[in-house]
């Protein structure tokens, strides 16, 4: 996988009346947009589904990382893939069976994504996660956001890290949840590759450049390849 920092903008921070107009502000800078899909049962939360990511997917040529937490991914995200979304990712505590996920997700034409809650340890995934192609660590738990970054999950981003390194794993590792210019630092110094930010960019006045900001901090902190 390719060492740069990526940036995935959560929508779950935009202005939900604005989809397309939020989108649009983070176009030249962002390398993903983030779509938090929750149903109210795996998280007590409820947002977007199916139908919204479908009209994204006409509004933007950016890609869409989608992050299912519901309760049933083994029926639902293989139609995110076949809509067009570039990378799904479903719930290790939620999905069934997910050697068979990983695979229906990359017939349908997406990359498979894993994620980890911060109550799910790394190791008994670490098999599994050869048939993936991103491991989404979770800084807070899922559900909302503008949560507080726990930086004690970044002990699970270097393992992965770690694997990642020495060719035990291929993934990108993603990390969601109270990501910000305050907090980057300390992810990417973890051996992050793609940042999900949600409100560090849409509070900002001028979101893509908030994009920028994330991304240079992230650069500056990663640490030497080899």
């Amino acid at each position: 996988m390719s060492a740069s920092v990526r940036i995935a903008p959560s929508l779950l921070s935009a202005d939900f009346a604005r989809l397309g107009e939020e989108v649009a502000a983070i176009s030249e800078a962002a390398d993903w947009v983030h779509v938090d899909v929750m149903d109210n049962h795996f998280v007590p939360n409820l947002t977007l589904g199916l139908p919204v990511v479908k009209s994204l997917l006409k509004a933007t040529d950016i890609p869409i990382d989608c992050h299912l937490m519901i309760t049933d991914p083994d029926r639902w995200a293989v139609a995110y893939a076949e809509a067009g979304a570039y990378n799904v990712t479903v719930h290790a505590e939620a999905v069934a069976d997910p050697v068979a996920m990983a695979a229906n997700l990359r017939a349908a034409g997406a990359r498979a994504g894993l994620s980890l809650k911060p109550g799910t340890p790394l190791d008994g995934w670490v098999d599994v996660l050869k048939h993936y192609d991103t491991l989404l660590v979770m800084t807070v738990e899922p559900g909302f956001g503008g949560q507080a970054f726990m930086a004690d999950m970044m002990g699970k981003v270097r393992q992965a890290r770690t694997l990642v390194d020495t060719g035990h794993l291929t993934v990108i590792v993603q990390v969601d949840g109270g990501i910000s210019a305050d907090t980057i630092d300390q992810a990417a110094e973890a051996g992050a590759d793609c940042f999900v930010a949600g409100s560090a960019v849409y509070s900002a006045k001028n979101p893509a450049a908030a994009v920028a900001e994330l991304r240079a901090a992230a650069a500056r902190h990663r640490p030497p390849a080899g």
